[in-house]
């Protein structure tokens, strides 16, 4: 399991949308939200491999995006409680 936290300019441009189509595409289970403080939070579950692949996507994020910090916790205990991956408003 993969927890992450993104920082810079990340919300308001489609950037959770972009994180669960390149979920999917990995078939990674998992979510992703906003954070009041301007962050993007996401945590996912599958093979490793396809984590670090999700991981590069996350750096460069979609058009307009601006990646500043990625913070990564690959033991966290966060439920994952869906069987696919979602947008949590």
């Amino acid at each position: 399991m993969l927890h992450v936290y993104i920082s810079g300019f990340v919300q308001g441009i489609g950037y959770r949308q972009f994180v669960k189509n390149k979920a999917l595409e990995l078939n990674l289970k998992g979510w992703v939200k906003n954070l009041p403080d301007t962050r993007v939070e996401a945590v996912f579950v599958g093979e490793e491999k396809n984590l670090e692949k999700m991981i590069e996507y996350l750096k460069k994020g979609p058009f307009l995006s601006v990646v500043k910090d990625i913070k990564l916790d690959w033991n966290s205990k966060e439920r994952v409680d869906t069987m696919d991956f979602e947008i949590i408003k």
